[in-house]
């Protein structure tokens, strides 16, 4: 297991994390710095932890916003996956009709 420092709002923070994963925390970490700077660009200071509780809901609002688009994405993706297995059935059984039409008109025709 390797271990990271990371900084964020001047603070260090030594943290584990899996073998090759460094480079991840480390992008993490800056998005959390970045939406601290944000905060703190519009509403000051505020103290650490009231710092990191306002990121951590604006990003846990975001997951949230994310997670339900997701869900909608999926039953759009079910919607269309069972059109596609109708319209599947339905060209099946076109055929099937037109074929039958064939063969009656054919049997017309026979004298």
């Amino acid at each position: 297991m390797a271990q990271v420092t990371i900084r964020i709002n001047g603070y260090a923070y030594t943290v584990g994390c899996a073998d090759g994963q460094e480079p991840h925390l480390e992008a993490m970490a800056g998005e959390v710095e970045q939406r601290i700077d944000g905060i703190k660009a519009s509403v000051g200071q505020g103290g650490e932890g009231r710092l990191l509780v306002l990121a951590s809901l604006m990003m846990a609002d975001e997951l949230h916003d994310l997670r339900r688009e997701f869900g909608a994405m999926q039953k759009q993706l079910a919607r269309a996956e069972a059109g596609s297995t109708n319209d599947a059935r339905l060209a099946k059984r076109l055929g099937k009709l037109a074929q039958r039409a064939e063969e009656i008109a054919t049997g017309l025709e026979a004298p």
